[in-house]
């Protein structure tokens, strides 16, 4: 099997695990819609905490070589943490552009499919994280699990602002 073909593969699997989060969210997470706020208001505390850790594994690493301490370029490992928080930040960013309309656009699903969404976020970048230093296609597998959710939620959302049903 080619690279391409295999990371075409994890890609794949990254997608099927956004459809999965998202039905799975729809069927199983039900919560009141009174609590559509409170839910968006902290759905992204599970986010913004795996980013804490990234900024502070990329500080920790710049702590164990003196030219990186001086401000220096990163390179090995803290290159590494700073290109996964990198894509992280852009990946949060999106989140934060999509999920609250989403939440709310989805009426009595939204506040159980932001949730999920946030607990999807963190899992997808701790295997991003974990891919991009041991295994590429596991990173490939974190980066369409982050991302695609956003892109299939922000859908689902414009699909019923559209007159769509569920």
């Amino acid at each position: 099997m080619s690279r391409r073909t295999r990371v075409i593969a994890a890609s794949g699997v990254g997608f099927l695990w956004a459809l999965a989060l998202l039905w799975g969210a729809a069927q199983f997470v039900r919560l009141p819609v009174f609590t559509l706020m409170p839910t968006i208001m902290t759905a992204f505390l599970a986010p913004g905490l795996v980013t804490a850790a990234m900024v502070m594994r990329v500080a920790t690493r710049r702590l164990g070589d003196e030219e990186m301490l001086a401000g220096g370029a990163l390179h090995g490992a803290a290159a590494v943490d700073q290109r996964v928080l990198q894509n992280t930040v852009e990946q949060l960013v999106l989140a934060l552009c999509i999920w609250p309309a989403a939440a709310v656009l989805l009426a009595e699903a939204g506040p159980g499919v932001i949730v999920t969404l946030g607990a999807g976020f963190v899992l997808a970048r701790v295997v991003f994280w974990v891919g991009y230093h041991r295994a590429p296609l596991l990173r490939v597998v974190g980066f369409a699990a982050t991302f695609w959710p956003t892109v299939l939620v922000a859908l689902w959302a414009l699909w019923r602002l559209t007159g769509g049903i569920g």
